[in-house]
């Protein structure tokens, strides 16, 4: 199982060289590991470490490509401090993932940096939104129609506190167990959930079944349990690196992250041919967008 995390010795966030066989393992849906990557935090930006600073209605602080804040707690200096970490920490992520995957320039969209001062073993959630069950990221009200989502995490906990995470098994393993369980989808009731305003575009068919799956997983304690995965523990300065549509993963504790989402079309990886729609594509031999 450690087969599905790679480990990258690198200390800077602009890579000298990259590998292809990093690259082929992230699009297979492998997480790669920096241990030795720090994202610094300047003096000022240290007294940001408590979770005084999240709105209490709210999961995590997130930062818009337009640079709007939301989420944040705090003076006007606080937010004002925030933002500028959270966009120093989009600035290097872009500068990882453009140096580790060049042919990605141009062709990655932006979506928001988020900081996460709460613990995750304190949140209180239904089982569907409780992360801490294995699951690929699938979103109810925002279908993206086959569209990639890659994301840069960063432990930055000042008190040496790894963030926990349960890396599964490949995702072609848990499509073969999961997909049976999927109802099948109704075009009339998406059309019906996006006329309604519960979704932002109308959901396809991919769309759907991803959420089949990412229900099905949640919901089935005994895999949760005993399917295949590694206890993996990030620890504070290091960054890791994954697809979270094809990688199986669960965030079992931590505090104090740092995370950078970007999107692709799949039709522009290195490999098209690799992605959450291209297998599920190949197994139902039918359109899915």
């Amino acid at each position: 199982m450690h087969s599905q995390i790679v480990e990258i010795p690198a200390t800077q966030w602009q890579l000298s060289a990259t590998d292809p066989t990093w690259i082929e393992a992230l699009e297979q849906g492998k997480v790669l590991y920096f241990p030795t990557l720090p994202f610094e935090l300047s003096t000022a930006e240290q007294r940001l470490l408590t979770p005084e600073v999240l709105d209490a209605k709210v999961r995590n602080i997130s930062l818009a490509a337009n640079n709007q804040l939301k989420g944040a707690a705090g003076d006007e200096a606080t937010q004002q401090l925030l933002t500028r970490m959270l966009e120093r920490y989009r600035t290097q992520a872009e500068q990882l993932v453009y140096s580790l995957l060049p042919n990605y320039q141009g062709a990655l969209r932006n979506a928001p940096t988020s900081y996460r001062p709460k613990k995750v073993e304190a949140r209180a959630q239904s089982w569907r939104a409780d992360d801490r069950r294995m699951h690929v990221d699938a979103f109810p009200s925002r279908p993206n129609r086959g569209e990639r989502i890659l994301r840069v995490f960063s432990n930055i906990n000042p008190e040496g506190v790894p963030r926990v995470w349960r890396v599964g098994e490949p995702f072609a393993d848990m499509v073969q167990t999961m997909l049976p369980r999927a109802k099948p989808y109704v075009r009339w009731q998406a059309k019906a959930i996006n006329a309604l305003g519960i979704t932002k575009s109308l959901r396809s068919e991919y769309d759907h079944l991803m959420l089949q799956l990412h229900d099905a997983m949640k919901a089935d304690m005994d895999y949760q349990k005993n399917a295949k995965q590694v206890r993996m523990p990030f620890p504070p300065g290091s960054v890791w690196v994954c697809f979270s549509d094809h990688a199986l993963h669960g965030v079992e504790s931590g505090q104090y992250m740092m995370e950078q989402t970007f999107h692709i079309a799949p039709e522009q990886q290195y490999n098209p041919k690799i992605s959450p729609l291209a297998h599920l594509t190949q197994v139902l031999q039918r359109p899915l967008i």
